[in-house]
């Protein structure tokens, strides 16, 4: 099982950083397959609710489309997209036979299929930033290393549970580890490649808003496996589970960072 995780990370952490590198469309797709793939896994964990699959799919490829596309679109595009998602699938539900928990498969439809696309697009809209590159490699390896950090330090430090009704292995200890981690990673790569683009102080708010978006986000995720009580979001990844388990910690954090990258400049 070590061998298969590091073999996929050998060709996976390479065909990121070139799909970031020539960004375009290449990153855009990247990105596209990445959000689709994580609301069907999060619809297949979420079964018990009988979500409606594939318009959700459908709506999800569509919105996010439309968010990195359509840029001069005049109407408010999010809030049109909800109302029209909440119009499909209501619309659904008005010729479904059996109209019993209607709201719980309307609101897990609507979860996937609006709220991941919304949230990744925004690596998207960091990416096309002026030194959009730089900072979505710096985000990438805040997250890679305060993610092993919190691991690493929770299992060998770890007393105190952070939330031991969603993810009983994630501690307190593991956590500030994984804070500290973050800043430390954050102020390194600002020293190395960013030193012309963050300040010493922008570089460590970037950090803490990284590690607590990214931790925060990752139990979120561990939120949604507990209901649906599975462990991997998918198998499609070998030796690390689903795409959704994967690119977690970029749920919260991507549109965390664009906005504090907004107020920092």
């Amino acid at each position: 099982m070590l061998l298969i995780r590091i073999l996929t990370a050998v060709i996976g952490i390479p065909f990121i950083c070139v799909c970031v590198y020539y960004g375009n469309i290449l990153f855009y797709t990247m990105m596209f397959i990445v959000s689709i793939l994580c609301v069907q896994e999060y619809l297949s964990i979420s079964k018990k609710y009988n979500p409606h699959v594939f318009v959700s799919l459908i709506m999800a490829a569509v919105f996010f489309i439309l968010l990195c596309f359509f840029k001069d679109f005049s109407l408010d595009k999010v809030g049109v997209s909800a109302v029209i998602m909440m119009f499909v699938f209501f619309g659904v539900e008005l010729f479904n036979e059996n109209p019993d928990l209607c709201i719980s498969r309307i609101a897990s439809s609507f979860l996937g299929a609006f709220f991941i696309p919304l949230t990744l697009i925004h690596m998207i809209y960091i990416r096309n930033l002026n030194k959009g590159m730089e900072f979505i490699f710096f985000i990438f390896i805040v997250v890679w290393i305060l993610d092993t950090a919190a691991y690493a330090f929770g299992k060998m430090f770890g007393r105190h549970k952070l939330a031991k009704n969603v993810s009983p292995k994630k501690t307190v200890e593991g956590a500030a580890a994984g804070i500290i981690f973050g800043v430390l990673t954050a102020v390194v790569c600002r020293n190395i490649f960013m030193n012309s683009i963050l300040t010493l102080k922008d570089a460590v708010i970037l950090g803490i808003v990284i590690a607590v978006a990214g931790q925060f986000s990752d139990i979120a995720e561990s939120l949604i496996k507990r209901d649906g009580n599975v462990k991997d979001s998918g198998k499609i990844i070998p030796g690390h589970g689903g795409v959704f388990d994967r690119f977690d910690s970029y749920i919260f954090t991507a549109p965390a960072v664009y906005y504090a990258l907004e107020l920092l400049r």
